[in-house]
């Protein structure tokens, strides 16, 4: 009797216990993903929207539940970044981060973000991206840090219309960025024609030539193109004062002789397109290659969009310096994953998910960015871009910021000079003075030459 009593007992047990592995694989893992992104609306928007085209397939091949959660907006860079790094002190960090490729410098060195060498060769999207790229996305040791997300030029834009009103033929506006590319047409001639402009009344004094109101990594071509050093064999940050003079010297010549007067100083971005992009009142602009897709959009559509750019607008490298080859800037953002994230491997699988020619394109061409991908440039799609096939070559001309923690510093610097020159507050060699005091301050171990 007793024996009859147990024996179903311990059946039923058994059969409860035999369910237990069966009932946990049923019960998928769920994972929380936040992803930061910073876009201009709505031409960058697939920068973070593209996960959401993906994250099906991811969970499908992980076997887990993926609850994404994306932030996106066009904060200020300043206030972006720091909206990173303090979340970032306090372990609370999103999970992946969008930014320039410059912050890996510093963001490596202080352990918000991690390494991801060991992952990269698990995803084969991450062998098509374009070899060169991958120098911007290492850190001061040489590990990688970041996936590229895009890359793009800094031109010269310039003024169609108001060429002719100087007198230049069709003919010759439509040779202008071949004379560029030859190095026959200098940063010089460009002052000349600008200055021209402005004493013959076709443009206000100071709306020659304007570069962006604030700082940036833009300015870092005028001081390579006067041969300036960034960095040294041992990868400490350098400035080379012969090169920055040249510099200042150029921008005070060119206040004083109107091509520029500050007035372009400061101003809120908006008001800057609005100004420069109908190429109604300033000759010479120099931007991103992605302001065509937003002029297009946000700035010109009322008067025919990217027909009326083709028609009105112009573009080139960046004019050499002195002598020699032109010269551009291509500052490629990347995406990061912080130390703050419990999932790296999940975060790391969404990145390749959309690196590829479908997603790359779907933001490239939609923002005149340039691709990372060597079958994205191959593609038809990408090759249709009558702006994209254009604007290009010019990567064959660029060079990187440094990936250095100091970076920022150097730049802050550098941009207080430019500012002092060109609102006439100091001449070339006061600026000098005030940038290399500033430097010897605030960057431990900086060359100064």
């Amino acid at each position: 009797m007793k024996a009859r009593r147990i024996f179903p007992l311990l059946l039923i047990t058994a059969m409860v216990l035999s369910l237990v592995p069966l009932t946990t694989a049923l019960a998928q893992e769920s994972v929380n993903i936040r992803i930061r992104c910073k876009s201009t609306p709505p031409t960058e928007d697939w920068r973070c929207n593209n996960f959401a085209e993906v994250v099906e397939d991811v969970e499908a091949d992980l076997g887990i539940d993926i609850n994404l959660e994306l932030i996106q907006d066009n904060a200020g860079w300043g206030d972006y970044k720091q909206e990173f790094q303090l979340s970032a002190e306090a372990g609370e960090a999103v999970d992946i981060v969008l930014s320039g490729h410059e912050d890996i410098g510093a963001w490596s060195a202080a352990g918000f973000i991690i390494p991801l060498d060991e992952m990269i060769p698990d995803y084969p999207e991450f062998a098509d991206i374009v070899p060169s790229l991958w120098e911007s996305m290492k850190g001061p040791g040489g590990a990688i840090y970041g996936i590229p997300q895009d890359a793009e030029a800094r031109p010269l834009f310039f003024s169609k219309p108001l060429l002719s009103d100087l007198g230049w033929s069709d003919e010759e506006i439509e040779a202008l960025p071949e004379r560029i590319y030859s190095g026959e047409f200098t940063f010089a001639d460009m002052l000349d024609v600008a200055e021209q402009a402005v004493e013959e009344g076709v443009v206000e004094e100071g709306y020659g030539f304007w570069h962006r109101p604030v700082n940036g990594g833009d300015f870092l071509y005028f001081y390579a193109g006067m041969g300036g050093q960034v960095l040294d064999e041992d990868g400490n940050l350098v400035f080379d004062k012969d090169a920055a003079l040249k510099v200042f010297q150029m921008l005070e010549d060119a206040r004083s002789r109107g091509v520029m007067n500050g007035s372009h100083l400061g101003i809120e971005w908006p008001d800057w397109h609005t100004t420069v992009a109908p190429g109604e009142k300033v000759l010479f602009a120099t931007g991103g290659t992605w302001f065509w897709g937003d002029w297009a959009v946000n700035y010109v559509a009322d008067r025919g969009g990217e027909d009326y750019l083709w028609e009105n607008i112009g573009f080139a490298p960046i004019p050499a310096m002195e002598t020699g080859q032109p010269i551009t800037l291509t500052h490629p953002l990347a995406y990061m994953i912080s130390a703050s994230s419990d999932h790296p491997d999940v975060a790391m699988a969404l990145i390749a998910a959309i690196t590829t020619p479908e997603a790359n394109n779907r933001h490239a061409i939609g923002s005149a960015h340039l691709g990372i991908l060597n079958t994205q440039l191959e593609s038809a799609e990408y090759q249709e871009s009558e702006f994209l096939a254009a604007a290009h070559p010019m990567l064959d001309y660029a060079i990187f910021l440094p990936n250095h923690p100091s970076w920022g510093a150097w730049s802050e610097a550098y941009w207080s000079g430019i500012q002092a020159v060109e609102s006439g507050e100091l001449d070339a060699q006061a600026a000098l003075d005030v940038v290399v005091g500033r430097l010897q301050n605030e960057v431990e171990g900086i060359v100064i030459r």
